[in-house]
């Protein structure tokens, strides 16, 4: 690891047509003798051969130690032209944490798996289609969830929670304004998320459209017959995130920056501050508190910014193994993962009170090189 350098309603005979997958039992290899933990850390592999999301349990210092692998039951996938990340997204893997389940796109099957959560522990519970191809992110807010597929021209794909299980809503299903060919890792979707409330669905397509598009949601769910398309042209917009204040902070990859915006009700974006982070392949994007962090590719480095709700100031880009890609913070501030996809490998860092990262140690995650899909808990 290298170190810091400063610097509309829902029908009955609609929720009976929906067919899902079922899966008797889950897969599971769990390491002998760790103790169970409260706050895990989740790995997804995206491997081609067999998806999996490994397990770890968090040390008092923030290191992690691995407690199990789950087969998610589906495939990873790999887009033409791609390096570190090969989904060319971020939010591959999701956690619901009312419901306590954790989403996978199985982009390589067209499918997302929900696995129960049960502290290191994960249980399968169901695989249901993806509603398109090539699924990428997936997101959750009380019982509804919403799956980007990237692939035929871009998609997303609604669903409702219903205890454990998803429900494919096929009136929830909405084109995206993305040109199917070419089907390159540069024209496809960066994320899908849920603002703060609930009430909108966003979706960012890089340099297909070089737009942010924003789908406002009914009463009960259901997404605008067309977007609201935000243009940001040349900026190739990719990971998405909202900061304590409920602004959209977007990592935009073609001018290496991080831009932030206040979500209009009617869908419209009003630009509120935007700041290079002076790297290259500012691709991913965290928030914690009052800070952005955001993960460099082709620099391999994390860069951090303080977040006024005015400005964005720089704190500092730490380094990491190469390649790094989507990122982490565990649910107490107090450590940051970065996934980095060209060995597999998650850097682990302790957050200091400046918002300074200290590299405390890194794994290697069984089968991972190229995935992407990290949550902490």
């Amino acid at each position: 690891m290298r170190f810091t350098v400063r610097a509309a309603s829902l029908g009955l005979t609609t929720v009976a047509a929906v067919a899902a997958y079922t899966v008797p039992a889950f897969a599971v290899t769990a390491a002998q003798g760790h103790r169970p933990s409260s706050a895990p850390v989740f790995v997804q592999t995206d491997n081609t051969g067999g998806n999996t999301v490994v397990a770890y349990d968090r040390a008092a210092d923030g290191t992690l130690h691995q407690a199990g692998s789950y087969s998610t039951g589906g495939l990873g996938g790999d887009l033409p032209g791609t390096g570190p990340d090969h989904l060319a997204s971020q939010g591959a893997l999701s956690y619901d944490a009312h419901a306590k389940l954790l989403y996978a796109v199985n982009a390589g099957s067209d499918t997302v798996t929900v696995f129960s959560v049960h502290g290191d522990r994960l249980v399968r519970e169901q695989i249901i289609s993806s509603g398109g191809s090539f699924p990428v992110s997936v997101t959750a807010q009380g019982d509804k969830v919403y799956v980007a597929n990237t692939l035929a021209g871009g998609s997303i794909q609604g669903y409702l929670r219903v205890g454990h299980r998803l429900v494919e809503v096929p009136s929830w299903n909405r084109a995206l304004a993305i040109s199917p060919a070419p089907a390159a890792s540069a024209n496809t979707v960066g994320q899908v998320g849920l603002t703060p409330d609930g009430s909108r669905v966003v979706v960012t397509t890089k340099g297909a459209g070089n737009s942010i598009e924003v789908f406002p949601l009914g009463r009960y769910g259901t997404p605008s017959a067309l977007p609201v398309v935000n243009t940001v042209p040349g900026t190739a917009p990719f990971g998405l995130a909202f900061d304590a204040a409920g602004r959209l902070a977007v990592a935009q990859a073609r001018t290496n920056s991080v831009a932030t915006y206040r979500v209009g009700h009617d869908g419209t974006l009003t630009a509120v501050a935007q700041a290079p982070t002076g790297q290259t392949a500012t691709c991913w994007i965290l928030a914690t508190s009052h800070r952005l962090y955001a993960a460099n590719a082709a620099s391999a480095s994390v860069t951090g910014f303080q977040d006024s709700g005015h400005g964005l100031t720089a704190i500092s880009s730490t380094g990491t193994d190469p390649g790094a890609v989507d990122a982490a913070a565990s649910s107490d501030g107090r450590t940051l993962y970065d996934q980095t996809g060209i060995n597999g490998i998650v850097d682990e860092f302790r957050v200091n009170p400046d918002g300074t990262l200290t590299p405390v140690g890194s794994v290697t995650v069984p089968g991972a090189v190229g995935g992407e899909g990290i949550v902490a808990l």
